[in-house]
Parts: C-alpha cells; sequence; structure tokens
C-alpha cells in the first residue's frame, strides 16, 4: 500500500527557539499523531523534503515513515512554508488504520484533451474548472489520482462530478452531498479584440487633427494682408 518512503528521526526538545537551531542545521520540525497514538515529535532532513514535495504522489498517497527504524503508514497533511524562500518551516503527519476509511483530496489528470471534437474541431479551449477533489475511502483503496476523460467533449460542453470515474470502493465527498460541480468546460477562446467602435474614432481624430492643422495658419494669414 505504501511505496513513498519518509526517512525521520525523534526530537526532544521543543519550542520556537529549538525549531529555530534545528532549521540552521537543514532540518525540519515536524510531527506525526492519529490512530490512536500519541503524537511524536520529528525531525527530517530538509533537503531530501524539499525534493519529495515536488512530486504530486507525496502529496495523495500512503507514505512510509521511518523513526528511528520503526515503520508506519501516515498521510501528509499540512506543511508550512516561507513566505518567500523554498524553506519548509514545519510539517504534519497523520498515521493511518487501515480499518478507518480517510478523507484526502487527490489530482485530477485530464485526458483526451487535444482530441475532444470542441477543441478539435470547434477551435476550443479546456477549462479546469477543478484540479483536485475531496474523496473518501480506505487507506488501501487511495488512489494517486482520478483521470477526466474529455474525449467526446464539444464546444460548450461541461463535465460535472458525477462524469468522473471513480475506482470501487472510492467516493466523492462533493457529490455525496449533492453537489454535482463542474469540473472542467470546453469553452469558445477569448481574443482581445480592440472594438471596431474605437478604431474608427481614433481614425477620425487623426484625419480632423490633419485637417485642423493648416486651418488654425489661415487668421495670420489674414492679419498680414490687413497689415
Amino acid at each position: 500500500m505504501a511505496t513513498i518512503e519518509v526517512n525521520a528521526v525523534s526530537r526532544s526538545v521543543q519550542g520556537t527557539g529549538a525549531s529555530r537551531r534545528l532549521r540552521r542545521t537543514g532540518k525540519v520540525p515536524g510531527i506525526v499523531y492519529g490512530a490512536s497514538e500519541k503524537a511524536q515529535v520529528i525531525e527530517l532532513d530538509h533537503k531530501a523534503l524539499l525534493l519529495q514535495l515536488r512530486h504530486e504522489a507525496f502529496h495523495a498517497s500512503i507514505l512510509s515513515m521511518n523513526v528511528d527504524g520503526k515503520k508506519q503508514n501516515v498521510l501528509l497533511r499540512d506543511v508550512q512554508m516561507h513566505p518567500w524562500k523554498q524553506e519548509v518551516l514545519h510539517i504534519d503527519f497523520q498515521r493511518v488504520d487501515a480499518k478507518q476509511k480517510i478523507h484526502m483530496r487527490v489530482p485530477l489528470h485530464f485526458m483526451n484533451e487535444e482530441i475532444a471534437p470542441g477543441v478539435k474541431v470547434g477551435g476550443g479551449v479546456v477549462n479546469h474548472v477543478m484540479t483536485d477533489v475531496e474523496i473518501s475511502c480506505l487507506p488501501a483503496d487511495l488512489p494517486e489520482y482520478l483521470e477526466v476523460d474529455l474525449a467526446e467533449a464539444e464546444l460548450g460542453d461541461s463535465l460535472h462530478l458525477s462524469a468522473v470515474k471513480l475506482p470501487q470502493g472510492v467516493e466523492s465527498v462533493q457529490l455525496s452531498r449533492g453537489d454535482d460541480a463542474v469540473v472542467a468546460s470546453v469553452q469558445v477562446p477569448r481574443v482581445v479584440v480592440e472594438p471596431e467602435e474605437e478604431v474608427e474614432a481614433a481614425a477620425e481624430e487623426a484625419v480632423e487633427g490633419a485637417e485642423e492643422a493648416p486651418a488654425e495658419e489661415q487668421p495670420a494669414a489674414a492679419s498680414e494682408e490687413e497689415k
């Protein structure tokens, strides 16, 4: 069930000052909780963790965490990042009970966009209204992602949650509440075109400006003749 491994070390010192000192050494403070066990504070290697966070599956998969040689299955629950630096400040993991359902947001993968009639023939573009969905399932049934097939989407079509095929044992939390929200749509692309009226007005102003220039010189010429 768990294929992605995370290595961590337990820590005994807590507090803001201790966490700050830990970060200076290239470590990330974290915590593991849940499954009717006592919460455990941990530390992880910042460089290795940052690389793992770049992978989509790390955010929506059962992870195998090794803490001081003891392995346990966990889910990533929260990541606190520095406001402007690529630095992980704190990370939370939740232990997984194989017999209890979990709620998880999993990413959507949009398939066959390029062959959708609304795109290939109609010249439309696909608008991804949602990029992930919340599901409920047992840990063993957790999918890494869900596919949204756009192979038959026509121009103007909207695909709803009910059109997304769910694996056995997986339930859409939003759909179970009666909210069949739009996942994607095929729309006519927006093209920025200057309004015709504005073009005509600009042309008229240019002509009027050219005509007014010599007209302004006429009074001066007339005054010279009067002299």
